[in-house]
């Protein structure tokens, strides 16, 4: 079963729409993941559409990404990727699907507007007042200051900096950060 079922799509903003995404979703999404300042931070930056595509489509990619709309125009992806928290072996039942990872990537054309916290928010809120999950977390490159900043600025806790943890595509080991929110601590 999909736990992202349980929430109501489309999810909306003051100024936006979230929603699952499609297959033909991928051309749209390759218009900003193909940009040098977006590829340089995210997971996965393949070097032509084709191999994008593949990987867009993939049941378990799919799964995981939303869209984030303005006027009905695409101008960002959010991945909300639930997840088991850690459990000691006796009450493992009871830490599946408590905890969602995030991760985003917009369309620079649109930053600046507030439009990537607005759409993270929203996001947020679907994990913990749609889904009742426990808790929220993401992590990025320390150098990409503007994900760390947004995390922030949802009132994300940072819960580590680590030293060259992360290999980036340029061949550097660069040091990370990893943000986590309660719902609890979740003040929509």
């Amino acid at each position: 079963m999909d736990p992202l079922d349980a929430a109501t799509w489309p999810v909306l903003t003051e100024r936006l729409s979230i929603r699952r995404a499609q297959a033909d979703d991928a051309e749209t999404t390759w218009r900003w993941r193909k940009l040098p300042e977006v590829g340089e931070w995210i997971t996965r930056a393949p070097q032509d559409y084709e191999a994008y595509r593949a990987h867009f489509v993939e049941p378990h990619r799919m799964h995981d990404l939303l869209i984030v709309e303005l006027d009905g125009e695409p101008i960002g992806d959010i991945m909300l990727k639930i997840q088991d928290g850690w459990t000691q072996a006796e009450v493992a039942e009871q830490g599946k699907g408590v905890q969602a990872e995030l991760g985003w990537t917009f369309d620079p054309a649109f930053h600046g507007r507030g439009y990537a916290t607005e759409a993270v928010r929203g996001a947020i809120g679907v994990c913990f007042e749609q889904l009742g999950l426990l808790r929220v977390h993401a992590g990025c490159f320390a150098a990409n200051e503007p994900s760390w900043r947004l995390m922030e600025r949802l009132g994300m806790r940072r819960e580590e900096y680590s030293r060259k943890t992360g290999l980036h595509r340029s061949g550097v080991w660069m040091d990370g950060m990893n943000y986590g929110l309660l719902a609890e601590e979740w003040n929509g």
